[in-house]
């Protein structure tokens, strides 16, 4: 494992305050085709909210050698293995365990992975479940000259927010100039929403993804909304764990929050389950939406 010592960290607002990069970031395709999203049952708001027609026997069991398991080789590259590394960030008494993809120093962007409850730094790495499409994500940061982190999260409360803080101040002394992505799966999205008005964090944002999670109204005061960072929701219909309405709710309160609409996008899984955005999220056209759209 390769051990990385950061010493005298400083989560000041003035110490994080560095300009993005001036060019413009644009991802070429990786394998659009088979992971662009089917065919749109809904479109409203301009294209900001979209019902998917999401189908179980086609989206799992057709994609999937071993429905759930392991997608068909066609969805997969394992060319970032070769840049995938087993990382510790060290501040203080803090011990961030991460998987780093891609080259690091001078990076042109960065997306962070936050697991659920449950889970850790290898639910993010996986090449083969969720349909190939964490592999999607990685091969895309490559390709693009990006770095992919999927941190081990102790909790989501103020002490996985350190840890998160940890991870994005490391971020921004490899790469100075790299947005951030920060992406949140399920329970994790409670980082998500803590990060968007958190000094240390907020000031590196470039979007907001949150899949199959919480929602939470304090956004609307948080300096990430303020900053105008671009907010992705994606939910299934058959959520069980969270109710794709309070989603949808939230959505609508950002958007229509003031008299210019707020960049913010719904994207809704027809009869998805809680993991469905996780595999079905299409990572090229969020990427270039929410890099396109950051301030």
């Amino acid at each position: 494992m390769k051990l990385l010592r950061i010493t005298a960290i400083t989560f000041a607002l003035a110490a994080m305050t560095t300009a993005f990069a001036s060019e413009s970031i644009k991802l070429r395709p990786h394998k659009d085709k088979l992971f662009s999203y089917p065919s749109v049952l809904e479109s409203r708001d301009g294209g900001a909210f979209l019902k998917i027609d999401y189908r179980a026997e086609r989206d799992i069991n057709k994609r999937d050698q071993v429905p759930e398991v392991r997608a068909h080789r066609s969805y997969v590259s394992l060319r970032p293995k070769r840049q995938q590394r087993a990382i510790t960030i060290r501040a203080s008494d803090i011990a961030v365990e991460a998987y780093e993809v891609g080259a690091s120093k001078k990076a042109k962007f960065a997306v962070i992975f936050i697991h659920g409850r449950g889970g850790d730094r290898r639910l993010g790495v996986k090449d083969w479940t969720f349909g190939g499409n964490f592999n999607r994500l990685k091969n895309l940061a490559v390709k693009n000259g990006g770095v992919y982190y999927a941190p081990t999260i102790p909790s989501f409360d103020r002490t996985g927010l350190e840890h998160l803080k940890t991870l994005v101040t490391y971020i921004r002394r490899t790469a100075p100039n790299a947005p951030v992505i920060l992406a949140c799966g399920s329970m994790g999205s409670m980082l998500c929403w803590q990060g968007s008005n958190d000094p240390g964090i907020s000031s590196r944002l470039a979007g907001i993804a949150i899949l199959g999670g919480t929602g939470d109204e304090s956004f609307l005061r948080s300096a990430a909304y303020h900053a105008g960072v671009p907010v992705l929701l994606a939910h299934g219909s058959r959520d069980s764990v969270y109710d794709w309405r309070g989603q949808h709710a939230l959505y609508e309160r950002v958007r229509f929050a003031s008299n210019r609409p707020y960049p913010i996008r719904f994207v809704l899984f027809q009869s998805g389950s809680h993991g469905t955005p996780i595999r079905m999220v299409d990572w090229r056209e969020t990427l270039n939406w929410m890099l396109s759209n950051a301030g």
